[in-house]
């Protein structure tokens, strides 16, 4: 039964903090236009 409340009580607390961060939203701001690498640059030619 103890671990049952502590289940309930963690998924709360999960829920409490998803719902918190979604109400604040995204801070403000841009994203680069730069891409970012995904692979090593190899040798240049």
């Amino acid at each position: 039964m103890r671990a049952l409340v502590a289940a309930a009580i963690g998924l709360a607390a999960a829920l409490a903090l998803v719902f918190t961060l979604s109400a604040v939203g995204s801070p403000p701001g841009e994203t680069s236009p730069k891409p970012l690498l995904t692979t090593v640059p190899g040798p240049k030619q």
